[in-house]
């Protein structure tokens, strides 16, 4: 199922490969929106407020993982678009042990330092209890989050954007029948939703894992591929961990607003928390995109295909900016109706300041579409490190903004809204800026 990113027509190719991770994202996604939607319904505001604030603490502690990866997979991308197989498999055992290693010290931190991390990020005292039972749940599945995504980069790498699908697609419904099973019927609360959630990943890790071994022989590292010289090692190092850098900094920015939301209570909590998951589910597909486009970058690169990187990022500047228009004209016009999917319609202070977040970033989804394709090119290109400098622009104007405003009276939780649509202009003019220099 391998596919060949540097032949065909530009655009056709890019959609065609693009398509399946997009979808695939969108049922990633579904993972947090069950947990999200059935206990906001079923177990209310303090549940939602609780499972909102560890999903962020969540996101960022698994995008080490996936940064790593995404790294390690724009170096498979490369080699593979220059037929150098050798390399492309020594790569993928180092990358493998490496992150591996990674997940396993990580997991066994997160359990040592649970509690401290909870009290740092401010949770307040009514929902510390239902928080530290969730996350302490949750955290059993981290290895699994490493194993999905080290195969499913590894995949996309030579072309297949498929096979990940399907294992996304069966564990997002085996994690929603699950929370309806464990929170509705056995009445397990805010513990039965990260039990689903756990084993949904369980299923996508493992599964796909033993797909490729079984399907994709010639991914099958042999015993030649197991010795690595410094380069090699250098080079995975630095791919891995400026991706792995850029996703954290993205992610941890993103913590240190949530601890700065949970200072406003838990009515701002959870309307923070459905609109953080509204938000994330329509701009995803230009995220996912850019991570398409960084692929085929990589592997038109590593061709020597000059020319189809230039056609490649023309067509792909367009196709997502004529997405990111319609869908902050959705979302600005439907936000107070697409907030009730998760908030109950009674709860109007909730509702009220869910909108006025979905309609601050709604209106800019633009300048985040552009930051995405300028973080796949950068990578695509072999300059991770411009990825880097883009994402502490945005995320630290963000962080640094939010914290001046908020505590202005006459500003408050406003401040944290308009913060991040103005870190995004700021890292794009950044980009483009540098793109035109070189």
């Amino acid at each position: 199922m391998k596919k060949d990113l540097t032949q065909g027509n530009v655009t056709a190719t890019m959609l065609a490969f693009a398509a399946p991770m997009i979808l695939g994202n969108l049922l990633q996604q579904c993972y947090n929106i069950a947990d999200t939607l059935i206990v906001g319904r079923f177990l209310g505001p303090d549940a939602l407020a609780a499972v909102g604030s560890a999903y962020t603490l969540m996101t960022f502690l698994t995008s080490i993982l996936i940064g790593l990866c995404m790294g390690s997979g724009s170096v498979y991308s490369f080699y593979f678009g220059r037929r150098d197989e050798a390399s492309m498999k020594s790569s993928m055992v180092l990358s493998f042990l490496l992150i591996g290693a990674a997940a396993i010290v990580m997991n066994v931190l997160l359990f040592l330092w649970m509690r401290p991390i909870l009290h740092l990020l401010q949770v307040p005292a009514g929902l510390f209890d239902m928080m530290a039972e969730y996350t302490a749940i949750i955290f059993t599945g981290i290895f699994f989050v490493f194993l999905y995504n080290y195969f499913a980069f590894l995949l996309r790498a030579v072309g297949n954007s498929v096979t990940p699908l399907w294992f996304l697609g069966g564990a997002a419904v085996m994690n929603i029948l699950l929370d309806l099973l464990f929170v509705i019927r056995f009445g397990w609360g805010i513990g039965g939703a990260a039990v689903a959630t756990v084993a949904a990943q369980a299923f996508s890790g493992a599964g796909i894992g033993i797909y490729t071994w079984i399907r994709e022989p010639g991914l099958r590292p042999g015993r030649r591929d197991l010795s690595f010289g410094r380069e090699r090692v250098r080079e995975i190092f630095r791919f891995s961990t400026a991706a792995c850098v850029q996703q954290s900094v993205m992610n941890f920015g993103i913590l240190m607003i949530q601890g700065l939301v949970n200072r406003f209570g838990a009515g701002v909590m959870a309307a923070f928390a459905a609109g953080v998951k509204i938000d994330s589910f329509a701009y995803m597909p230009a995220q996912e995109f850019g991570n398409a486009f960084s692929i085929f970058i990589s592997q038109n690169h590593g061709a020597g295909r000059k020319d189809r990187v230039s056609r490649g990022t023309k067509s792909a500047v367009l196709l997502s900016l004529g997405f990111c228009v319609g869908i902050s004209v959705l979302v600005f016009a439907l936000a107070p109706w697409l907030l009730q999917i998760f908030i109950d319609g009674s709860e109007e202070e909730i509702l009220g300041i869910g909108a006025g977040y979905l309609r601050t970033e709604g209106a800019f989804y633009c300048g985040i579409g552009v930051l995405f394709l300028l973080y796949g090119y950068f990578r695509g290109i072999g300059k991770p490190e411009m990825s880097l400098v883009l994402t502490i622009i945005s995320l630290g104007t963000r962080v640094l903004l939010a914290y001046l405003l908020a505590p202005i009276p006459a500003i408050g939780v406003k401040g944290i809204w308009w913060a991040i649509p103005i870190g995004w202009f700021l890292a794009d003019g950044a980009g483009l800026w540098r793109i035109w220099k070189d």
